[in-house]
């Protein structure tokens, strides 16, 4: 048979004989009988062993592995190619317990969580299930399956390509390796543009005078907002507004035609068809002025923003698996946004808001280039709870 050496240990001296130990004698001593017998005389020796101290250093090594233990341990369980399965019984807290050490040992983020949500996936259950089902027992074909995801999230694939979704703004989305994965870091962006939407008061202007129905909601805007969302990807962005604001029409524009087609599955799964229109193509290029809206209220982009210095010390589950296009953005990883706020302009209405997410450090220099158009009559930057540069918003001058 052929042996999988995925999940092998890479030191097969790892054996544990006692030749390899290298005890040369072994002497035990009856302590109570010497103690009785001889109550003056200094206190037994314990027992003793000769042990070489490179046959000791080698075992110590093989025991404090994690992974090679962690690696044997599941090839000699359900990892192992041609087990028989249907001899074991499997239930869903060995599974947990055992993916998650292997996991450990591959170096893994979030072993356990991890180890939960590929758990979940495969049983479809709710991972609170995972844990008031413990002892349910797990069939051989799910056991196959689980097999493979196991030993690709071993290799740093994303947990979210491998089970196709992931969580954001308390939603459930479609994601997979035409686009992004979702960052709860990007929910900060959504909540304000939530925020903006719902407090945004219609003003007396010179162009503008309030209504009478626009007087009697106390200044509320009322009807329909209209929200332009660049490089969607998924559609997060969108998709979790749309949810969270009835009052929204938003035009979601990416340069991917496959990341569109996750987007337009997360509209439907979420019954947002009619409220989110999808367009393909680069930044505001597919939007034609006045034809598909004479304006936005607001503007909202999570734009790729990695420099060539970063994107080169990416993590391997980022680097080798999502999107290079919706990462990297040039040497200094400013090119999307000096390209949106060269055109922004002829794009909002006045007193609407531009908001941008933002990589940890390139808040002033977005800012800068804000300031430099002289549209805005207020721009301030957000930072997470790391506290680092997370968004800026950027207010437009009323007239």
């Amino acid at each position: 048979m052929k042996m999988n050496i995925d999940f092998w240990p890479k030191n097969p001296k790892a054996n544990f004989k006692n030749t390899q130990m290298n005890i040369t004698s072994v002497k035990t001593i009856n302590y109570e009988q010497i103690t009785m017998n001889n109550a003056n005389k200094n206190k037994p020796k314990q027992t003793q062993s000769v042990v070489s101290l490179s046959s000791l250093g080698l075992l110590m090594e093989n025991l404090f592995q994690t992974h090679r233990l962690s690696n044997l341990f599941l090839f000699f369980t359900f990892l192992r190619p041609g087990y028989n399965l249907a001899m074991q019984k499997w239930t869903i807290q060995k599974l947990l317990n055992w993916i998650t050490e292997y996991l450990i040992g591959k170096g893994i983020d979030s072993p356990r969580l991890n180890a939960e949500l590929l758990l979940s996936h495969i049983l479809n259950l709710k991972r609170i299930e995972l844990y008031t089902q413990f002892d349910k027992s797990v069939s051989k074909q799910q056991l196959d399956t689980l097999h493979d995801l196991v030993k690709r999230a071993g290799q740093n694939e994303p947990i979210a390509y491998l089970t196709g979704k992931t969580e954001f703004y308390s939603l459930q989305l479609t994601v997979s390796p035409d686009c992004m994965i979702p960052r709860p870091e990007t929910e900060l962006l959504v909540e304000r543009a939530i925020e903006f939407l719902r407090a945004r008061p219609v003003r007396n202007s010179i162009t503008h005078k309030m209504t009478q129905k626009e007087k009697a909601s106390n200044g509320a805007r009322p009807g329909t907002q209209y929200i332009c969302d660049l490089c969607t990807g998924c559609g997060c962005i969108a998709v979790a507004i749309a949810r969270n604001f009835p009052n929204a029409h938003i035009i979601a524009t990416d340069i991917s035609a496959a990341a569109l087609d996750i987007a337009a599955k997360n509209i439907e799964k979420n019954g947002l068809r009619g409220k989110i229109t999808l367009l393909c193509g680069d930044l505001f290029e597919p939007i034609v002025p006045q034809l598909d809206v004479e304006g936005f209220d607001l503007i909202v982009c999570n734009p790729p923003y990695v420099s060539a210095p970063e994107y080169e010390k990416l993590d391997k589950n980022v680097k080798d698996y999502e999107p290079k296009e919706a990462l990297y953005a040039g040497q200094d990883g400013l090119d999307i946004y000096r390209r949106i706020i060269e055109k922004v302009d002829e794009f909002l209405k006045p007193d609407a808001a531009l908001m941008l997410e933002l990589g940890y450090a390139q808040g002033l220099a977005v800012k800068d280039m804000l300031e430099k158009t002289g549209v805005f009559a207020e721009i301030r930057i957000e930072k997470d709870i790391h506290d680092n540069d997370r968004i800026v918003i950027a207010k437009r001058t009323l007239f």
